[in-house]
């Protein structure tokens, strides 16, 4: 790396993740939901949002590295980006992490861009450490294995497939999300919308009701409970569950809790 970077994430988890490898100095741009860590990101200059990003003002804060998701932006946006000038051009670095392990290469993968810079090794070495350690405290065995909807939007009911990154956080504990299904790499399937009628929600152990994207609440349980009449039915903290990066350490332990 000849020069300091400046670089945009678009993502609130990788946001998060920049500042604890050791690189708030040098984000220059973040989207309207990257909130962690506030005291750290307060001042950083907002672009939008993860699926309308302001691309004309993330252009004059000239960034060299722009970080993406693959759930969580836009493809056109990246195409937007490539089309720069050459000489505006930055380096976009796609992650799409989907599995709790994938954290491990996703600090793998940073740390390759930006490990020249001082401290950023150290950083991603203990948290590496921190992210191992947890993963080998969360083995499916040491649980006694559910049947769970992961409920992240209302009107319609959204819920996640089973090769999402919630889902495969959800079986560390052995809890597998319904229905048994899988997404594919990219797209709207990896969310699917339920009708309400399905018979397999009479199945259901434990239906859990996400604090994000959609913030449900109390006034939602018994709703929700409507949908799956034998189920426990809880409010459970969705940046624990769904954020990668430093998050998935607490996440984890969060679910550990959840499934005692």
């Amino acid at each position: 790396m000849t020069s300091a970077p400046r670089i945009a994430s678009l993502v609130p988890s990788l946001t998060e993740l920049l500042v604890a490898l050791g690189l708030r100095e040098h984000i220059v741009a973040r989207t309207g939901f990257c909130i962690h860590p506030a005291d750290a990101v307060r001042e950083i200059a907002k672009v939008g949002g993860t699926k309308d990003v302001n691309l004309a003002k993330l252009r004059r804060l000239a960034p060299t590295h722009v970080l993406v998701n693959v759930d969580e932006n836009r493809l056109a946006t990246v195409d937007a980006l490539r089309a720069w000038p050459a000489a505006e051009r930055p380096q976009i670095i796609v992650t799409h992490p989907c599995d709790p392990q994938d954290n491990l290469a996703l600090v793998d993968r940073l740390l390759e861009v930006f490990g020249a810079i001082a401290g950023v090794a150290e950083h991603a070495a203990a948290l590496r450490d921190a992210l191992a350690h947890e993963l080998a405290l969360t083995r499916p065995a040491d649980h006694t294995g559910q049947n769970v909807l992961y409920l992240i939007w209302r009107d319609p009911w959204m819920t996640v497939a089973r090769d999402t990154y919630i889902s495969r956080m959800l079986a560390r504990v052995n809890w597998h999300t319904l229905p048994a299904v899988a997404g594919g790499a990219a797209g709207a399937a990896r969310y699917p919308t339920l009708r309400g009628d399905e018979p397999w929600l009479a199945s259901v152990q434990q239906l859990l009701l996400s604090s994000e994207p959609y913030a449900f609440s109390d006034a939602h349980l018994s709703e929700a409970q409507a949908l799956c009449p034998r189920a426990r039915v809880r409010l459970v903290d969705g940046e624990l569950i769904s954020w990668y990066g430093p998050r998935a350490v607490a996440g984890l332990r969060y679910l550990r809790e959840l499934a005692a």
